[in-house]
């Protein structure tokens, strides 16, 4: 079973940074897509960005495009979104998922973690 442990969440003001870490058990695909979701209360789940470890490729949401940077280690284990200039707006539960395929659609994501909060202050 993979597990999929978020970290790194916290309270920012605005435009200060915050580094989130998800950790994976192992990888349930030779190549992987890991993605990056973020829930807001009332709102429905949003795609942040995606890597793929079969080539390094990444997709961001307009929203985060210039502020946000998903990234991995060198074992693809562990994935990371730094994001900076920090917005209220931004403010959300945040996930990491991993897939066979990269989407933005969280719907086509199988395995999840248990989230970490973000807040962003004004």
């Amino acid at each position: 079973q993979v597990q999929l442990v978020e970290s790194g969440g916290g309270s920012v003001q605005a435009g200060g940074s915050l580094r989130l870490s998800c950790t994976a058990s192992s990888l349930p695909y030779r190549r992987t897509c890991m993605g990056w979701f973020r829930q807001a209360p009332g709102k429905e789940r949003e795609g942040v960005a995606t890597i793929f470890t079969g080539g390094g490729g990444t997709t961001y949401s307009d929203s985060v495009k210039g502020r946000f940077t998903i990234s991995q280690d060198n074992t693809k284990t562990t994935t990371f979104l730094q994001m900076n200039s920090l917005k209220p707006e931004d403010t959300a539960m945040y996930y990491c998922a991993a897939h066979q395929f990269c989407s933005l659609d969280s719907s086509n994501f199988r395995y999840w973690g248990q989230g970490t909060q973000v807040t962003v202050s004004s």
